[in-house]
């Protein structure tokens, strides 16, 4: 699939972050925007897409969802859009809930899609593991803890399978993937 290009130059990811923490002061959710920063910029180099647009896009997909959770991600489009963030990345924070019925058409749409929920989902698995430890975290222990609907319950574990498909890509590929991501800023997501 072509990677579509927006005239716009890539957001600084300093004002990213300023962002974040203007909208967002719980720690759980900044370090959920730091983890799905992480692993999109892995599928950025997977997929052949800029790193830093895709990091930026994960770092604020949910840079709303604290100050206006029932509102989310509708309130936050005009701040993104006011702000001067490519409408790729507005795009994409928009369709990563799917219940908005914004259409998934970019990869990096797709990706941030596929890996919201699998990252906290990781990032859950991970505080259950000897040590906290991300390098820890194996896709069978992963397999199993998504069985068990009352570990980590408030995970979606259909968008985590929906993804996946989308991206044609196999569960068990996209943990190892997410896990590698991870595994470097384990201790800036409070992980061992």
């Amino acid at each position: 699939m072509p990677q579509i290009c927006f005239d716009a130059p890539v957001p600084d990811r300093r004002d990213a972050v300023a962002l974040l923490h203007q909208h967002t002061k719980g720690e759980s959710l900044r370090r959920h925007g730091l983890a799905v920063e992480a692993v999109m910029r892995a599928a950025a180099e997977r997929s052949g897409g800029d790193q830093e647009l895709w990091g930026v896009t994960g770092l604020l997909h949910d840079f709303d969802y604290e100050s206006h959770p029932d509102e989310h991600p509708f309130w936050g489009r005009p701040v993104l859009e006011a702000a001067g963030y490519p409408q790729e990345v507005v795009t994409a924070i928009q369709g990563h809930a799917n219940f908005s019925g914004v259409p998934r058409e970019t990869p990096m749409a797709k990706w941030l899609f596929a890996l919201d929920e699998l990252t906290g989902f990781l990032m859950a698995v991970a505080m259950v593991q000897p040590g906290r430890e991300m390098a820890a975290v194996r896709f069978p222990s992963v397999r199993k803890k998504l069985k068990d609907k009352a570990f980590a319950r408030s995970v979606n574990r259909q968008d985590i399978l929906q993804g996946a498909a989308e991206l044609e890509v196999e569960l068990e590929e996209l943990v190892g993937m997410a896990v590698s991501a991870l595994t470097p800023i384990a201790p800036e997501l409070g992980l061992g």
